[in-house]
């Protein structure tokens, strides 16, 4: 992924064109330029693009048509051309709402998985507009392309200990401190939800603890799933649901670039990254459905359905976090298909009972172009979790499939007040400007944002 350009660079300039910005335009060009972009059929349309040709026939100026005003527009729109555009270096210019949004989408339009064959790399290269933070811009970046990174990398390369690898590395690179308790450990330090999802596996579960920043600034807390692979365990997935199973992991690759964003910054806080990574495989020790498992809360489970093993390593992870009541408490999990049918692929759904930070989520997540949408943590659907032999069962009908599973998790958080719960993809099926096809960190810079208005750095 490059970097951004200094500002002052001597770069090409990329009008941005409205309809109605169109004709005084095309009135400043020269008339050879404006009568080639004529000849193109410039309109300056949403998607449109021209070049403009120097008397040399080089490139003087590119035209990005944007539509109509007043109607919302990508804010990663102009982002498209980082891929379309031949090597060079470009500059925006024109009435941009949010140039910082339009530098990051240009950015990570340029991501490239190529861990297993050359993938190329995008030759545009675009200068920092003015007025934004480069330095901000390009962390935020290169924490995305981390934990697309994570996503994208197939469960033989990816499984537990190299989730734990990648934060270990990120805790390198920050100074932050990591613990990791292993297998039958987990039984001994009273985390057995982990244990039991994880056990059938040749590759032993973890809890994975890094710790960051002075004890005494509010606490910040990020918990993430790991599933490395879901095969849905005894109650196992038809083949066609385990192809895209490598990124059930999600939710810890957002968290772990939304932990990056905090530390590269130096946030005033004391963050807390907790991810549970396990591999739901099948084997004689496979825990199965109607087990009835104790957990870290004391709260017994009865067992639904193993393919829903993804709330219950967070359950254990989350009353952990639970315990030194954080100022904020955040879990990130490719948790429910109820959520895709609610909601579809682009748009996660988050619960909260917080009031204030439900509307701070809101707002920040369509700021920063990371949108979220609130679903209610519905309590006359708890019946739906009862169990005649436990506690609690982990999993509902066959209905209100997200809502049950954030009232579970629910269960888990009794202390903390400002605790959110988001049921993200972590994937882009269909290319976007700045979100190519493959993994995707939703949610991840939406918090960074967060916790970056809550507890500015100095």
């Amino acid at each position: 992924m490059n970097a951004l350009l200094p500002t002052s660079v001597d770069a090409t300039p990329i009008h941005i064109v409205s309809p109605s910005d169109w004709p005084a335009l095309q009135d400043g060009l020269p008339a050879a330029q404006a009568s080639f972009a004529i000849a193109q059929g410039f309109e300056g349309r949403a998607n449109q693009h021209c070049l403009l040709p120097d008397a040399d026939g080089a490139i003087a100026a590119v035209l990005l048509g944007m539509g109509a005003p007043g109607r919302r527009s990508d804010p990663f729109a102009p982002a498209r051309l980082a891929a379309q555009l031949p090597e060079g270096q470009y500059r925006l210019c024109g009435p941009l709402d949010d140039p910082a949004s339009a530098a990051l989408g240009w950015l990570l339009q340029g991501y490239r998985f190529g861990r297993y064959r050359d993938a190329g790399a995008s030759k545009a290269r675009l200068a920092a507009p003015q007025g934004i933070d480069p330095e901000d811009i390009m962390r935020i970046a290169g924490s995305v392309a981390l934990a697309r990174d994570l996503v994208n990398t197939p469960a033989n390369d990816m499984g537990p200990e190299e989730i734990e690898a990648a934060i270990r590395a990120v805790a390198a690179e920050t100074g932050a401190t990591v613990d990791s308790i292993v297998g039958d450990a987990l039984l001994a330090r009273n985390f057995p939800m982990i244990h039991a999802v994880g056990r059938a596996s040749a590759r032993a579960p973890r809890l994975i603890d890094l710790s960051w920043g002075d004890p005494a600034h509010p606490k910040v807390t990020l918990v993430g799933k790991g599933v490395a692979f879901d095969t849905g365990g005894l109650d196992i997935k038809p083949a066609s649901s385990m192809l895209l199973m490598k990124k059930d992991m999600g939710g810890a690759a957002a968290a772990i670039a939304a932990a990056r964003m905090i530390m590269l910054a130096k946030l005033p806080v004391r963050l807390r990254l907790l991810v549970p990574a396990v591999e739901n495989a099948i084997s004689g020790s496979a825990f199965r459905p109607g087990d009835i498992l104790p957990s870290r809360k004391g709260i017994s489970v009865e067992i639904g359905n193993t393919d829903a093993e993804g709330r219950l390593i967070l359950a254990d992870a989350l009353a952990l976090a639970d315990e030194e009541e954080p100022a904020l408490l955040v879990d990130f999990a490719t948790l429910t298909g109820a959520a895709r049918t609610a909601l579809g692929p682009e748009l996660p759904p988050f619960y909260t009972h917080d009031e204030a930070l439900a509307a701070d989520i809101a707002r920040i997540g369509l700021a920063v172009n990371d949108p979220v949408w609130r679903l209610p943590l519905w309590a006359p659907y708890e019946t739906m979790l009862e169990s005649k032999v436990a506690r609690i069962n982990h999993v509902g009908g066959p209905m209100a499939g997200s809502v049950t599973a954030a009232l579970f998790l629910n269960r888990f958080v009794e202390r903390t007040a400002s605790y959110a719960h988001f049921d993200i993809y972590a994937w882009t099926p269909s290319a976007r400007p700045g979100r190519p096809e493959g993994g995707e960190c939703q949610a991840g810079r939406l918090i960074y944002a967060l916790a970056s208005e809550r507890y500015p750095a100095g």
